[in-house]
């Protein structure tokens, strides 16, 4: 089981913004609401059709202390790369750690 020497990765967690356009619509970007150390593992990879191409999936297992507020609205942030969160299950029904399946998104 993960514990605190494994949390070794500074992930970003990041949520979604919307703001009016003033047309009418809205833009989207992306906030950050905290910075968290996590424990970053892969979990497997595939391949997908994206916009009428092959692409790579390569899903990852993210565990972090125990937080009520993520949900699979929200992404991770490491540098670069993205991690899209597909699910987040409170290991044991403890709340001590919360285990993130997601997806890494190339920007």
């Amino acid at each position: 089981m993960t514990g605190p020497g494994t949390l070794r990765h500074r992930l970003t967690l990041e949520e979604v913004q919307r703001v009016s356009d003033g047309a009418g619509g809205f833009t989207t970007s992306w906030t950050g609401i905290a910075d968290l150390w996590a424990d970053l593992a892969p979990a497997g990879g595939g391949e997908g059709v994206e916009a009428g191409r092959l692409a790579g999936k390569r899903a990852y297992t993210i565990t972090l202390r125990h937080r009520e507020d993520v949900r699979p609205a929200m992404r991770f942030r490491l540098g670069a790369r993205i991690f899209e969160i597909l699910t987040a299950i409170d290991v044991g029904e403890r709340h001590r750690w919360l285990q993130c399946l997601c997806e890494e998104r190339d920007l």
